[in-house]
């Protein structure tokens, strides 16, 4: 399959020509002036400041962004060649980079910011570079209530609906999951495909605010109409992940493998999914199989989601007491280079401590939690405060958790695990530090936490081999 790759925007080669709007800034406010000749649109019917040529490449890389398709990145060279000039292009560009999460990427971000700012926008546009430079600038709220807003006037700029939608998942603003895409589905056209691809971000939302039933209908209906709708396939495997329902999972995935398993930019986080679904029945070596094959090997991109995919899943066997080999340091190496900047994204420096700790690199993961600290005391912004509500935390009881201070780990794990959603990720993403409070709770002696902990799990999906398998444990050590 074809992993993510980090993608850099392309800059602007000179000014738009006459007939489109201009914007000039005077302090703090914008002035927006419309010449003559406006008038080409994108495919949904909203107005772009471009040249007809321009739009139809702009409208086409888009409709391969909705469905993670790799070839949008075949587009992306001829885009910035033979648009860049064009404002929406400089905002899909400043989009990519910024949703990578990665600190590396905000360079390119603020590159196509700035082409954008010499560009002429139009009102939408204009909003567009609003979002664009709060989220630059570390406001990623600001970012998401802007897109909010942008969407109220125009529902069907499913570019500012995506990105939006991603921005809250990557804040975990579950109630916003589901009600963004909710807002704008009856504005897209019911028989063009990204109708359906709406959908499909709604199913999600859905998954992730406990709708299961509804969840799986509607996900699965946006797959009747794209088979190959990859974010659809997500929810519903997450539907299944969240009701336990193993064999349904490994099912569903296995036989749909040929519609998510390769050329698209969402194949590696799928295989993450059944790779979840076999640890929980016991396949490890299929889960391994996987991992090498398809998430991480030691020449992989340093693509911040698929490194936290594999330290999420290493992480996993390592609870579970299943050696990986020299595989926690090949990751351990490849997250060192995302995590030497200034923080950017706490889930994803919770991800890179854990695969330092599993490394046995202790001495790193601490590091983490000491460049947090200082980043706590001193700096503003929205990751700030994630990371002080739960990153920072977290990043303390994985340390904690390697040193074998296991009480420590739940002291630090405790106060924070109904409010874990604050710093992004789905909640089968941050099953790991659930896991990692249980499994410190059960070293720890508590024997009353462990089974307060694994009755909920067991109340909540009674099928669920690792809720049971803990349950055996704990009761092995009360005997001991």
């Amino acid at each position: 399959s074809v992993r993510p790759r980090r993608i850099s925007a392309c800059t602007v080669s000179g000014r738009s020509a006459t007939g489109l709007r201009s914007t000039q800034t005077n302090g703090d406010e914008m002035t927006i002036t419309t010449s003559p000749g406006s008038g080409t649109t994108d495919e949904h019917g909203n107005l772009m400041s471009a040249t007809a040529d321009a739009a139809a490449l702009y409208n086409q890389a888009v409709d391969r962004l909705m469905i993670y398709d790799t070839a949008l990145l075949d587009l992306l060279t001829p885009l910035g060649d033979r648009a860049g000039n064009t404002a929406m292009v400089q905002t899909l560009f400043a989009y990519l980079a910024l949703s990578s999460t990665d600190a590396r990427d905000l360079s390119a971000a603020e590159t196509s910011l700035i082409a954008l700012d010499a560009l002429p926008v139009n009102d939408r546009e204009a909003m567009h570079r609003e979002a664009l430079s709060a989220w630059c600038s570390g406001d990623w709220v600001g970012a998401s209530h802007i897109l909010d807003d942008l969407l109220v006037s125009w529902p069907s700029d499913v570019l500012a609906l995506m990105m939006g939608h991603q921005l809250d998942f990557l804040l975990g603003d579950q109630i916003n999951l589901r009600d963004r895409p909710a807002r704008s589905i009856p504005a897209i056209d019911s028989t063009h495909p990204h109708h359906a691809i709406a959908t499909s971000m709604l199913a999600f939302g859905l998954e992730e605010t406990g709708s299961y039933q509804r969840a799986e209908e509607v996900g699965l209906a946006a797959l009747a109409v794209n088979p190959r709708d990859v974010w659809a396939i997500h929810a519903v495997a997450h539907v299944m992940e969240m009701e336990g329902r193993v064999d349904d999972g490994l099912r569903f995935l296995d036989e749909r493998e040929s519609d998510w398993g390769a050329g698209n930019l969402f194949a590696a986080h799928n295989w993450w999914h059944l790779c979840l679904f076999a640890l929980e029945g016991g396949r490890y070596d299929l889960a391994l199989q996987i991992y090498d094959r398809e998430i991480h090997q030691g020449d992989s991109d340093g693509v911040p989601m698929v490194m936290l995919d594999g330290s999420a899943l290493l992480w996993r066997l390592h609870l579970d007491g299943v050696a990986s080999g020299d595989r926690f340091a090949q990751l351990a190496t490849a997250w060192s280079g995302a995590v030497a900047t200034e923080p950017w994204y706490a889930f994803n420096d919770v991800h890179a401590a854990l695969a330092f700790a599993g490394a046995g690199q202790v001495a790193e993961a601490r590091e983490i939690v000491d460049r947090l600290t200082r980043y706590v005391a001193t700096g503003t912004g929205t990751n700030v405060t994630m990371t002080a509500n739960v990153g920072l935390p977290a990043c303390r009881a994985i340390v904690a958790h390697a040193e074998q201070r296991f009480v420590h780990v739940v002291d630090d794990l405790m106060p924070i695990r109904r409010i874990m959603h604050q710093f992004g990720g789905s909640h089968a993403q941050r099953d790991v530090l659930q896991r990692t409070l249980l499994d410190a709770a059960i070293r720890s002696g508590d024997q009353d936490l462990a089974q307060a902990l694994i009755n909920e799990r067991l109340t909540l999906r009674p099928s669920s081999t690792y809720a049971r398998t803990q349950r055996d444990r704990l009761n092995q050590a009360s005997l001991s």
